[in-house]
């Protein structure tokens, strides 16, 4: 009979389709500190500005390490991306016009204060050359635009709207403006904006 050897030995069973713990628990964190740095260089350098070689010194990750996660750099920074970003609660005060005055504060103060909103600009500009990047700007645009077409919809429910309101449409009229003064006009995003825009919207 083959004699075992230490390894042997010592080795503790793993049953079929079991994942090792440790193992799993340091990808987790190697993969962690990666985005959270890709994030951190998002904000401070715009898409193009972020290499790999600065996220492997700044997360103590190593490049091979990286790029088994992620095959290459577009990978790792559609994923960022992906992560950034605040979710907007749905407001619900039994009215429509009450329900988009809080939304839409709530979304302008979004725009003006978050960190994400930095480099927005040159996600939106990478999605030009980029189709992946394209369809995750796409999902994030949609994310914001669900609570606005949630009160929208209540308020047709409840009679507020014309049941053939095009509701895409009025998402669009509602938080184009706030866009616009965000990155072109520069211009505050006022609470007496916000409840023009309004106004104008609902007609």
């Amino acid at each position: 009979m083959r004699k075992k050897t230490s390894s042997e030995q010592t080795a503790a069973p793993v049953e079929a389709g079991q994942a090792a713990p440790v193992t799993d628990d340091r990808v987790r964190r190697s993969k962690a500190a990666v985005l959270a740095v890709t994030a951190d260089l998002l904000f401070e350098r715009g898409y193009s500005g972020v290499s790999v070689d600065e996220i492997a010194r700044r997360s103590g990750v190593a490049k091979t390490t990286i790029y088994r996660h992620w095959p290459n750099r577009a990978d790792l920074l559609r994923d960022a991306c992906a992560h950034v970003g605040t979710p907007l609660t749905t407001p619900d005060l039994g009215s429509l016009r009450g329900d988009l005055t809080a939304l839409m504060a709530d979304f302008s103060q979004m725009l003006t204060t978050a960190r994400w909103t930095s480099v927005l600009p040159s996600i939106i500009d990478a999605g030009e050359r980029d189709a992946e990047m394209a369809e995750m700007y796409r999902r994030l645009q949609q994310g914001y635009s669900a609570p606005f077409e949630t009160v929208i919809r209540r308020g047709m429910a409840r009679g507020e709207l014309p049941a053939e309101t095009d509701v895409p449409a009025l998402v669009a009229a509602l938080t184009g403006p706030l866009f616009y003064r965000r990155w072109f006009s520069r211009e505050p995003l006022t609470e007496g904006f916000v409840r023009e825009i309004i106004r104008i919207a609902l007609g």
